[in-house]
């Protein structure tokens, strides 16, 4: 490990800092929203909550997965999958003759998907949902005999599993990377980022709420400058966390910098979903329950983590005398 520290140490480290962020947006929003009374900025107030408590959730998860290994972390991203794709089904119209579909997709996409990692079955993992099942839904959906809007269901069904199970479950398979050779690990590059992605989102919407500005498309909780200023504190983040990771201290920001890009792309196009499907009126990035909204809090995820995992898989296993 550079710096001298052990993964351990490290780990403790980063979980610190991570403590440290929450704590700030925590009293960074408590304080706001007692000043400001306009519906804009206490609408964005409560994004800056939705993050704070996501990162209270992460410092929870990851002493957990600390302590009880990486058994746990599985479980807990397959739950997240479950969850997204509760939301996004919610908010997708479907009929009775999609019963059995979305049985495969609930009951046996997630399970198996996530049992794969927790195998090292990576190659699998990577063309059991994009290959099998895109072939075995629509199978499934022309066997209940209703060919009303068939396509379009088939299409709804596929895309949400592709975003909420397989898109989300590359975040966990960041962990199982072998990296020994860097003296890094997959805990610690998940860890890395978990934590870009979160100072990345948390800075552009504490920024969003501060600085205002002009609303990004389809998402009226962040502004063109509030992204700016989260992209950078993301790129930052992930600049100084170079010696935990594979990467030399040039590679880093832009490792940051893919994973921003991709969860600001990931946020756009999951907004823009959501309010295709008239989801405005459903719970949003301020719902204080956990397990609602997770499609809101959790777009930038869905993107960033395939990202994220085939760089390092390409650049830094795949070809690593290159670099």
């Amino acid at each position: 490990m550079r710096l001298g520290f052990t993964i351990q140490e490290a780990y403790l480290i980063l979980l610190a800092g991570l403590s440290l962020l929450a704590l700030i947006g925590t009293v960074y929003a408590g304080l706001a929203l007692s000043r400001n009374t306009t519906p804009e900025k206490q609408a964005r107030l409560m994004a800056v909550n939705a993050r704070v408590r996501m990162a209270w959730w992460l410092i929870a998860v990851f002493t957990m997965a600390f302590a009880l290994g990486q058994t746990t972390l599985l479980i807990f991203f397959a739950l997240i999958s479950f969850f997204l794709l509760r939301e996004f089904i919610a908010i997708t119209p479907t009929k009775p003759t999609d019963h059995y579909a979305l049985v495969v997709a609930f009951y046996i996409a997630i399970p198996v998907q996530y049992l794969l990692i927790g195998l090292d079955l990576m190659s699998f993992m990577t063309l059991f949902i994009p290959t099998y099942l895109f072939l075995a839904l629509p199978i499934i959906m022309a066997l209940s005999k209703d060919s009303e809007s068939y396509l379009e269901r088939v299409a709804k069904v596929q895309w949400g599993i592709m975003l909420c199970v397989f898109c989300v479950s590359h975040a966990p398979a960041i962990a199982t990377l072998d990296l020994t050779r860097y003296n890094s690990s997959g805990p610690l590059m998940l860890l890395f980022y978990l934590l870009v992605v979160f100072v990345s989102d948390l800075t552009a919407s504490i920024a969003s709420s501060f600085c205002g500005g002009r609303p990004m498309p389809y998402n009226v909780n962040r502004t063109v400058l509030g992204t700016l200023i989260g992209c950078f504190g993301g790129v930052l983040a992930g600049a100084a966390m170079f010696w935990i990771t594979p990467f030399r201290a040039w590679q880093a920001p832009l490792m940051a910098i893919a994973i921003v890009i991709s969860g600001v792309m990931g946020d756009l196009v999951i907004n823009a979903l959501r309010r295709s499907m008239g989801a405005e009126r459903l719970a949003g990035e301020g719902d204080i329950y956990m397990t609602r909204g997770t499609l809101a809090r959790l777009a930038p995820l869905t993107f960033s983590a395939p990202v994220f995992y085939h760089l390092t898989i390409t650049f830094f296993i795949l070809y690593k005398d290159a670099f």
